[in-house]
């Protein structure tokens, strides 16, 4: 079997190549960074800038030439737009937001479904995919792949300017350690109670969507869940979160979980694997004392 990738982010690009290079000889389509050819593919095409109709020409073209078996775009917002052109230029329907695939005997697949609140296993005879962030752990080997540059169509869009969005957090992305906060924590000010935990673990700080969004006690960049960020660190200690389906779902990818919440009800205790039922700054008081000594 012969896949295709293609990410305009490397991480991401690493990610899936970690992935599915396990299950099949790979071929990737990413932005120009040497740190892609780490990754086990067999060969890398590179592109300096591209848009989603002269990427999608690209893509296309391989397929024909190579004649790739499956296709998987990373769910970015340039990837999904690519994905949508190529199945209505090939007429390959595209199955979205995948984070399992396997094909042994069928195709089987997996996703979240109903916004997050069940996973959906699916079986289907499609070849184009696109894959949520976060389906592997990027792992580098020391097999380089063969290289391309890739020679792209002018494009129809124009770069007239840039805005960048300002960011006011860490990237928590890669965080081994992250402590995370929820409205349980009370109010901004109380975050300073909790840094001395951060600090001694030499952790990331994140929060939950009311946290990061409706209250802005945190940056939006370090917003954990189904429309913040996915994460897959070695532990996530959930300080004050209640746990719905919505947050869960961005720590599915968390070796260990501690949750710390005083309501006993709260659903996050149904999916960790320490809970502690009392208040959290009686707690993280307790641990910081501990890690000192």
């Amino acid at each position: 079997m012969r896949g295709l990738l293609f990410s305009d982010i490397p991480k991401n690009a690493g990610e899936m190549a970690s992935y599915f290079s396990k299950k099949m000889d790979i071929d990737i389509i990413s932005i120009h960074d040497e740190s892609v050819l780490k990754y086990g593919a067999s060969k890398v095409y590179f592109y300096d800038s591209g848009f989603s109709d002269n990427l999608s020409d690209a893509i296309i073209k391989l397929n024909d030439k190579n004649k790739y078996d499956f296709i998987f775009i990373s769910s970015t917002v340039l990837g999904r737009e690519i994905a949508g052109i190529l199945s209505a230029r090939t007429g390959m329907k595209c199955l979205t937001e995948i984070f399992y695939f396997d094909n042994n005997d069928k195709i089987i697949t997996k996703r979240l479904f109903y916004g997050g609140k069940t996973v959906m296993e699916e079986s289907s005879d499609f070849h184009l995919f696109t894959v949520a962030p976060g389906i592997s752990s990027a792992d580098t080997l020391e097999k380089i792949s063969e290289s391309e540059n890739l020679q792209l169509q002018k494009s129809i869009y124009e770069i007239k300017s840039r805005l960048d969005k300002n960011s006011g957090g860490e990237d928590i992305s890669d965080a081994k350690i992250i402590v995370s906060i929820g409205r349980g924590v009370g109010s901004k000010e109380n975050i300073q109670k909790i840094e001395p935990l951060v600090d001694i673990l030499h952790a990331k700080l994140a929060g939950s969507r009311p946290v990061c969004l409706d209250y802005k006690w945190v940056s939006e960049d370090q917003q954990v869940g189904l429309s913040g960020k996915k994460v897959r660190p070695d532990f996530y200690i959930a300080l004050g979160i209640s746990g719905q389906i919505q947050h869960i779902a961005g720590i599915r990818g968390a070796k260990t979980v501690i949750a710390i919440n005083k309501d006993k009800t709260a659903p996050i205790f149904d999916e960790c694997d320490y809970g502690i039922v009392d208040d959290l700054f009686s707690v993280v008081g307790k641990l910081v004392n501990e890690l000192k000594k």
